[in-house]
């Protein structure tokens, strides 16, 4: 009962962090679980699995508040669920102990990321639609390997290529709810479910908290959020860097 409690506050609170910023809550539930001795292969799928959840949810909300392009939507699902599907297949059949100090240092990396884009200019630029496809690709790749990633890959990407935040955001996390089932699905069927049991508590409190993604995103200040994300994610994976050598 104490590990579903505390699970469901870290799915509560990475969600809330995730529905303001279309970001962050595969990033930070993967840590977390990592941080109690989770095997990586299983702290993703157990945040995959969770997010099928929460971003039915968040996404749904995001409609709701008109927040959502279709037309970004498109280009980045099918793309993003391909390379989710091939993420998840290699990340399950490679040695956990292979994976864990490259998840870690790919988290630190994100974390180091999102730092970067609070940092540097937040307003539209020229956007290039072109690239959508690519950055849906890679996003879906790299989140199913590293636990998560979708987000500030891709909301980061978009942002800075032009998009308005607003629909970019509306638009991730509802895309997002396609890649994740599609990475899910690999999960279960190389992993098998018994080592999900986890997932409960994420769920509860993520369910909990999606539906606020859309009220936040127009009123808490992007800059300072993403900055605290950033450097919480990379204290998070310090030490088990730095357990490695």
């Amino acid at each position: 009962m104490e590990d579903f409690l505390i699970f469901a506050l870290i799915g509560f609170l990475a969600q809330l962090v995730d529905g303001a910023l279309g970001m962050a809550f595969g990033v930070l539930s993967t840590t977390s679980l990592l941080a109690f001795g989770v095997p990586p292969a299983t702290a993703s799928a157990v945040t995959h699995v969770t997010e099928i959840f929460t971003t039915a949810t968040s996404g749904t909300s995001h409609l709701l508040h008109r927040n959502v392009n279709w037309h970004l939507v498109v280009r980045l699902a099918p793309a993003g669920m391909v390379g989710g599907a091939i993420g998840a297949f290699v990340l399950a059949n490679v040695d956990a102990g292979l994976m864990q100090p490259i998840v870690s240092i790919y988290l630190a990396g994100i974390g180091l990321y999102i730092v970067f884009r609070a940092l540097g200019p937040l307003w539209p630029r020229e956007v290039k639609d072109w690239t959508v496809p690519f950055i849906g690709a890679g996003g879906g790749l790299l989140d199913a390997m590293g636990g998560g990633g979708w987000g500030p890959i891709v909301t980061g990407s978009l942002i800075g290529r032009g998009h308005a935040p607003r629909e970019v955001i509306g638009s991730t996390n509802l895309t997002e709810f396609l890649v994740t089932t599609t990475i899910s699905a690999t999960f279960i069927l190389t992993l098998g479910w018994s080592e999900l049991s986890s997932a409960a508590g994420l769920i509860a409190g993520g369910v909990l908290a999606a539906p606020l993604g859309g009220f936040l995103v127009s009123r808490i200040p992007t800059r300072p959020l993403m900055i605290g994300v950033g450097l919480i994610i990379v204290a998070t994976s310090i030490p088990r860097i730095l357990n490695i050598f």
